[in-house]
């Protein structure tokens, strides 16, 4: 069990709905790094310390609980914003760029 609720938070079908249904609102700015942490997540040779880093960051993106609520007007996913970019940084050597590619695929599939 991890001491991370953020991490305990994490689902992969909450991601997926969050990320999905908020797409237009949150924009690719919020949704690149966290498309990049999942795919880097899935990876097998990814290690298990960065893989809770990530799911704890993707668990603070999708908790409705969080310090800024997202339905805010411009300021809503700022709070997400900057903890998906502190666990880009602290993760950023597991993530490949086979994972860059795929976040930019699944962004091109959303936004054209």
């Amino acid at each position: 069990m991890s001491d991370n609720k953020f991490e305990n938070e994490f689902t992969e079908h909450s991601f997926w709905d969050k990320t999905k249904n908020f797409a237009k609102i949150a924009g690719e700015t919020v949704l690149e790094p966290a498309l990049k942490l999942y795919y880097s997540a899935q990876d097998s040779d990814t290690p298990k310390w960065a893989r809770r880093t990530v799911y704890g960051s993707l668990g603070y993106f999708i908790s409705p609980l969080d310090a800024i609520p997202d339905i805010t007007p411009l300021v809503g996913f700022s709070d997400d914003l900057g903890v998906l970019v502190a666990a880009t940084a602290a993760v950023a050597v597991y993530i490949k760029q086979e994972h860059t590619d795929q976040a930019k695929q699944t962004l091109k599939q959303w936004f054209g």
